[in-house]
C-alpha cells in the first residue's frame, strides 16, 4: 500500500536527482554549465519560484528542475548558437524547456501537457556535481554541517517554531562532537535528524543515490507491521507480521527511525515514513539496526504463529522491483493508473470513481472525468487522494474542486465522497481540506498525516562537500479553522488485514455501499 509512497512521502515526492546518460544529447565547450534562479508564471498557477541545475560533463548534459511542485531531471538536452533547450521529468510527467542564454541571464518559456508560460532565470554560481565524492575528510563533514545549519535556520521562515533554538542548538552541537567518529549513512541520519527538529514535511535532507533501497513493502493494519509486497524471489515474506530487524526488536526499530520524521506533524505521517525508513538499508545501518546497508535480516511471524527470517539484499543500482503482492486480487485502489484516464465507471454501484496520484496535468484527467459524469449519470462521484503526494493545489482547485462545486446533482451529501489517508500529502492535503469547505463532499478514510496549517512550498540547497541536497520549506498556508490542526474524516474507517488480503478496499466498500 505504501509503494507509490516511497518516492513521494519523503518528500513528497521525493524524486533523486540522477545522471542522464543515452538520453542525453551531447553538450561541447562553452554550453551552459551552472546554476541559476527565477520564476516561471503558470497560466494556470500564476508566478513560481524555479532553480535550475544545469550540469555539462563529459561531453552530455545532466541536471534537475527544482519547482514548488517537486524536482524534475533532466532526460535530454542542446545548445546551439544561444538556444538552450531541455527536457525535464518526474513521476511521469514531463517539462519542455527554451531559452536564449545570454549575460548571466537565461529567459525563454516552458510548457507541459496542459500549461505553458513564460520563464526568466539568472546565473547564481557554477553547476552542482550529481555524484556525491566517495570519501569526505572530517573536515569536509564539520564544513559541510556548519553550511547546513546556517542554510537551513536563514531560509526556513521560522526554524525554532517547533523546537526552541538552545534544544536546536545542543542537538547540533551533539553531532558536531560526533562527527570524526561516524561513518557516511550515520552521518547523514544525524543531519536528518536535525531537519526534522523543524517539524514540517517538507523540511529534510534528500535521499542520496546511493540509499540503498530493499525490496519490500512495509504496511501497518491495525497494529502490526506486515509486509504487503516484496520482489519476486522473497515471496516467503508476504503478509508476514515483522517482530525484529537484525538483532533490533521492532518497537525499538521503530522508535529510532520515528526520530528521522517531522516532529510537528502527526503520529499518521510518522508512522507512514517510519515504514519506509525501515525497509531503507541506508537508514537501517545509520540507526545502527544493521552492521550494513546492502542487506537486512528481517524477522517474521506467520499468521499460524510460526516465526521465520529472510534476509533481503538491496536491488542493484538502475534496477527496479518485480513487485509481487499479498492482496489477491488487488483493490482497484492499488491497481496501475493511466494518469491521462484515472476515472473507472463501476456500473453495479451507479459509481464513478476516480484515483488521482498526483496533483498534475489534471486537464485530461477532468475532462474524463466531466466526459463520464455526463454520459453516465453516476449516482455518485469517489475522488482517491490516499496515494497523492502533492503537486500543486491550484490545479486540483481549477480541475476537480471547482467542476464538482459547480454540478448541482454530484455536489450533495451522499453523493460525492473524497478518500484520504496518512499519505494525503502536500496539494492533495491543501485540496482535501478545500473539498470539506467549498463542496458537500463526504471524507473517508483515515486522518491526513500532514498538518492543514503548516510550512510548505518547498526550494532546496547542496551541501558543499557532500553535494547532499537538502529541501527547506518557505511559506506558512492556513488550510483548515478551528483549534484541531488536523484533517479528520467524516467517516473514518481504517484497512483491515483480512479484507485487504482478499483484495477489498474497506473504505471504498464502505462508499459503494451507501444508498
Amino acid at each position: 500500500m505504501n509503494r507509490s509512497a516511497l518516492p513521494l512521502t519523503y518528500i513528497s515526492a521525493l524524486v533523486l536527482l540522477t545522471v542522464c546518460h543515452s538520453l542525453c544529447a551531447q553538450c561541447k565547450s562553452g554550453a551552459p554549465s551552472e546554476r541559476f534562479d527565477g520564476s516561471a508564471t503558470s497560466s494556470q498557477a500564476g508566478k513560481l519560484n524555479v532553480s535550475l541545475n544545469l550540469l555539462c560533463e563529459k561531453g552530455a548534459y545532466a541536471g534537475s528542475l527544482n519547482t514548488p511542485i517537486g524536482v524534475f531531471t533532466l532526460t535530454s538536452g542542446s545548445f546551439a548558437g544561444n538556444t538552450l533547450k531541455l527536457e525535464l521529468s518526474a513521476s511521469g510527467n514531463t517539462i519542455h524547456l527554451e531559452a536564449q542564454v545570454e549575460g548571466g541571464a537565461l529567459e525563454g518559456t516552458f510548457s507541459t501537457a496542459d500549461d505553458k508560460g513564460p520563464l526568466a532565470m539568472h546565473r547564481v554560481g557554477d553547476a552542482t556535481p550529481i555524484d556525491r565524492p566517495s570519501a569526505l575528510t572530517a573536515a569536509q563533514w564539520h564544513e559541510d554541517l556548519s553550511f547546513f545549519v546556517k542554510q537551513l535556520t536563514t531560509l526556513h521562515p521560522d526554524a525554532y517554531a517547533n523546537t526552541p533554538k538552545p534544544s536546536f542548538d545542543a542537538a547540533v552541537d551533539e553531532l558536531d562532537a560526533k562527527l570524526d567518529h561516524l561513518n557516511p549513512d550515520e552521518i547523514y541520519v544525524g543531519f536528518d535528524q536535525i531537519a526534522n527538529l523543524i517539524g514540517d514535511g517538507h523540511t529534510y535532507v534528500d535521499f542520496p543515490p546511493d540509499h540503498a533501497n530493499l525490496p519490500l513493502d512495509i504496511t501497518r493494519f491495525g497494529l502490526d507491521e506486515r509486509i504487503d509486497a516484496v520482489s519476486a524471489g522473497y515471496e516467503r515474506a508476504l503478509g508476514a507480521r515483522i517482530v525484529a530487524i537484525a538483532n533490533t526488536p521492532l518497537a525499538k526499530a521503530k522508535e529510532l527511525a520515528e526520530t528521522l520524521t517531522p516532529v510537528a506533524e502527526t503520529d499518521g505521517l510518522r508512522s507512514l515514513r517510519t515504514n519506509v525508513f525501515l525497509s531503507n538499508g541506508m537508514m537501517l545501518h545509520g540507526l545502527d539496526i544493521t552492521p550494513t546497508h546492502d542487506a537486512a535480516t528481517f524477522v517474521f511471524v506467520d499468521d499460524s504463529g510460526k516465526q521465520f527470517s529472510v534476509e533481503f539484499k538491496r536491488l542493484p543500482a538502475g534496477e527496479s522491483a518485480r513487485w509481487v503482492y499479498a492482496a489477491s486480487p488487488l483493490p482497484l485502489s492499488e491497481k496501475p493508473v493511466d494518469s491521462n484516464a484515472p476515472c473507472t465507471y463501476l456500473s453495479s454501484h451507479r459509481t464513478l470513481y476516480c484515483s488521482i496520484k498526483m496533483i498534475l496535468q489534471l486537464e485530461r484527467p477532468s475532462q474524463q472525468m466531466l466526459d463520464l459524469i455526463a454520459q453516465e449519470h453516476p449516482d455518485k462521484v469517489v475522488i482517491d487522494l490516499r496515494q497523492n503526494g502533492g503537486g500543486d493545489y491550484n490545479l486540483g482547485l481549477h480541475y476537480l474542486i471547482r467542476p464538482l462545486q459547480q454540478d448541482k446533482t454530484m455536489n450533495r451529501k451522499g453523493h460525492l465522497f473524497v478518500l484520504i489517508g496518512p499519505n494525503t500529502f502536500s496539494a492533495a492535503m491543501s485540496n482535501a481540506s478545500q473539498f470539506r469547505t467549498m463542496t458537500n463532499a463526504v471524507l473517508v478514510g483515515e486522518p491526513i498525516g500532514e498538518r492543514p496549517n503548516t510550512f510548505q512550498e518547498p526550494r532546496e540547497f547542496t551541501l558543499p562537500d557532500s553535494r547532499w541536497v537538502v529541501r527547506y520549506s518557505t511559506r506558512f498556508y492556513k488550510f483548515a479553522t478551528g483549534t484541531e490542526n488536523i484533517i479528520v474524516p467524516d467517516k473514518q474507517i481504517e484497512q483491515t488485514w483480512a479484507d485487504y488480503k482478499i483484495g477489498h478496499d474497506d473504505a471504498l466498500d464502505w462508499v459503494l455501499n451507501q444508498k
